[in-house]
């Protein structure tokens, strides 16, 4: 079986309120490229991935009238894929949902949200759409943590018979947004740092219970994050992947940069900066893997455009990878 994740830049930007592709030569989301222009490429993309099941970070919009679903299945049968199926969990107010486009003929998905919600009582880790209690600057009072993006929490089964939890994620940017002045800027971003690993450490600890059951987990997603990325990182010791990998979840790719080696260090993202006039790149998705996975055959490939020898040599994909989105997809192929 071959799982993805995939952070589409503004794909919502792709559908209208009925959520019907917008195939025309209007501005997207993404600089200089037009939405007929982003749908060809993500086609292509998905067309060649040929994934049974692929995260979508910042999918299309949930909202009065529209729905993440149905906005999926009409992308996929634009461009006849075997994803056909689509799930969500908790939608946000952000425009930029975190579903799973899959093959039903190959696995079985169950939204299946763990804890205790807002008002409920029960032990155990709290629902990710809820709170989070924890103290986040050192002053003796527990702050409320919440998620902008509630991590999509699955049930899923295997047409062979293979059980496992996947849970998507798109972790909070570190990124200052919207500040002006290099002191409100620092702030900003350190406040944010503290957010995110607040919420790591809440997904951590769904993770252990899963763990403690007995269960194989699969985690995905874009994390805003990676070890050894920011300066603000030294402040509080670790990152937040560090924090969700603990000592028994596996990505090779994460683990690269744990052991700070400086060779050929891999990369998921490209983005411009318009002040220094060049392109800069960093590992920011990840597919990460419970121990008992491992046994499973698992191969990572991250469908980089300069970086993967099929990618650079295919001119027609690589062409699209670098118009569809500032993310590349990353792969997992397990015998599951």
């Amino acid at each position: 079986m071959r799982l993805a994740t995939y952070n589409v830049e503004w794909f919502a930007n792709l559908f209208d309120r009925e959520d019907r592709l917008r195939e025309d030569d209007g501005w997207s989301g993404r600089q200089d490229v037009h939405r007929e222009e982003q749908i060809a490429a993500l086609g292509h993309v998905f067309g060649r991935m040929d994934a049974d099941a692929v995260l979508i970070v910042e999918a299309p919009n949930s909202g009065r009238t529209q729905q993440t679903e149905r906005a999926l299945r009409v992308f996929a049968e634009r461009f006849q894929l075997r994803t056909r199926a689509a799930r969500i969990g908790f939608a946000n107010e952000t425009h930029q949902e975190i579903a799973l486009l899959y093959d039903p003929d190959v696995l079985e998905v169950v939204h299946d949200p763990q804890g205790p919600g807002v008002g409920e009582s029960g032990d155990g880790v709290p629902r990710f759409d809820s709170l989070f209690h924890m103290d986040l600057d050192i002053d003796a009072t527990k702050d409320r943590v919440e998620f902008s993006k509630p991590p999509l929490e699955l049930a899923a089964l295997s047409r062979t018979g293979t059980a496992f939890r996947l849970i998507g994620v798109h972790l909070k940017s570190k990124a200052p947004h919207g500040e002006e002045g290099r002191d409100a800027q620092i702030r900003k971003s350190i406040a944010n740092r503290r957010k995110q690993l607040a919420q790591a450490i809440w997904l951590r600890e769904r993770i252990e219970e899963h763990l403690a059951r007995g269960e194989e987990v699969i985690v995905m997603g874009d994390f805003n994050d990676g070890p050894g990325l920011d300066e603000y990182e030294k402040l509080f010791g670790r990152s937040s992947v560090e924090i969700v990998l603990g000592e028994e979840l596996v990505d090779p790719n994460a683990r690269q940069l744990l052991n700070r080696r400086i060779d050929g260090l891999p990369s998921t993202a490209r983005f411009f900066n318009p002040v220094e006039d060049r392109y800069f790149q960093a590992l920011l998705d990840y597919i990460m893997v419970s121990p008992g996975l491992m046994a499973r055959r698992p191969a990572w490939r991250i469908w980089h455009p300069f970086e993967d020898r099929e990618c650079w040599e295919d001119k027609a994909l690589n062409e699209a990878l670098l118009t569809a989105s500032d993310h590349f997809p990353v792969s997992l192929d397990i015998e599951i």
